[in-house]
């Protein structure tokens, strides 16, 4: 699971570097890079907590 927590803290400071130095120049271009990078984000949760809760049942 600590590989799972380190790989999540990845993802994160790649989401607020994107947003503080990498923004793309397009509005609507970079609206549409935060809801997928969010979206990924989001997903990465659910599969951190089903794979919690595989464990947890064993």
């Amino acid at each position: 699971m600590k590989v799972h927590l380190i790989f999540f803290a990845v993802l994160i400071a790649g989401f607020i570097s994107y947003n503080m130095l990498f923004k793309a120049e397009d509005d609507r271009l970079n609206t549409i890079i935060n809801i997928l990078y969010a979206s990924v984000l989001f997903g990465y949760i659910a599969f951190m907590a089903f794979a919690l809760l595989k464990k947890m049942k064993k």
